[in-house]
């Protein structure tokens, strides 16, 4: 273990940049949206300091929202670590980022972040990915059979948010659920999330529910096992999760400097909600992660009226 974690491949830093212009309900006319990561090309090519087109179509310029102003840019980012592939890869960041700006965007309009998202997402319509001029080779496929479809989305969002009993469950002090909703790797996934924080600033999840649309499922118990795991993986990466690096070496070894959740960190209870679909089969082993994360902070913010915008969430205190 030692040896792996101090001498691996690592899952890419990134900066985002978010603004956006409002109308008079609080809703984006004008998106602008500024990546800078270390692409995973620069693991082969050391000379790569932008982003490929695979994971700029990781949740970034494939926006589903109805805004009818929307920006993408990105900026060179010069690799200092050998990049892999983690577990929903640029996904990750991009998620945590959109999601998070558009809880605080609900929040300033005082606006139900659950309504405030369907409304985002505008009406039932294919968002076609293709016009961008991108080849998303991770898709293996014309871009013209891959569109966001926002009907699927609006499910799985009315679905989490149904069975989490999020209508009935308002924010107290010290407790509170948060959402987030993301398409990757053609699977729909809304995630609603439970914390509690005490008074030292002790994080802790009771219950996660996920409403997942793979399409056509093989193996429903497989299916929810990976989403549960998921979960898991998630809440790791959003509260803990972090490599540095000084004197020329990554500083951490094993469990003690780089921690993962243990059973009474990790999420108690997670309700998987498999959507029926005819759809055809989507993955299934790495679209729960990215909600994860800004399902939490928006969760915490609810909470405790702290707003993270850094992850690991551990590096922020909360009281």
């Amino acid at each position: 273990r030692e040896d792996d974690i101090k001498f691996d491949f690592y899952h890419a830093n990134a900066g985002m940049y978010m603004k956006a212009a409002l109308d008079e309900k609080g809703k984006p006319t004008a998106w602008l949206h500024r990546s800078v990561f270390p692409s995973i090309g620069s693991t082969f090519d050391a000379s790569a300091e932008y982003g490929q087109e695979f994971e700029m179509g990781m949740g970034w310029v494939d926006l589903p929202y109805a805004i009818p102003n929307h920006r993408a840019e990105k900026g060179a980012h010069k690799n200092h670590v050998r990049i892999g592939w983690m577990r929903a890869v640029a996904h990750i960041y991009h998620a945590f980022a959109i999601h998070s700006f558009v809880d605080e965007l609900a929040a300033a309009a005082n606006r139900d972040r659950v309504e405030y998202i369907l409304d985002l997402l505008g009406p039932d319509r294919n968002v076609p990915i293709e016009p961008v001029g991108m080849k998303y080779w991770n898709n293996d496929q014309d871009q013209s059979k891959f569109p966001v479809d926002t009907a699927r989305l609006k499910r799985v969002v009315q679905i989490a948010a149904e069975k989490s009993g999020w209508a009935n469950k308002k924010p107290t002090k010290g407790r509170a659920l948060g959402i987030a909703a993301h398409r990757s790797f053609l699977t729909y996934v809304a995630a609603v999330v439970e914390v509690e924080v005490d008074d030292r600033g002790r994080v802790t999840i009771p219950r996660v529910d996920i409403a997942v649309d793979a399409g056509q499922i093989i193996s429903p118990e497989r299916a929810r096992s990976q989403i549960e795991g998921a979960a898991v993986f998630g809440t790791s990466l959003a509260m803990m999760g972090e490599i540095t690096a000084a004197d020329g070496r990554i500083v951490q070894s094993n469990f003690n400097n780089y921690p993962v959740a243990r059973i009474n960190e990790a999420p108690r209870v997670t309700h998987v909600h498999l959507v029926p679909s005819k759809a055809p089969a989507a993955g299934i082993g790495e679209p729960g992660v990215p909600p994860i994360a800004p399902a939490i902070t928006s969760a915490i913010f609810a909470a405790t009226g702290k707003r993270i915008r850094e992850l690991p969430i551990r590096k922020t205190k909360l009281v």
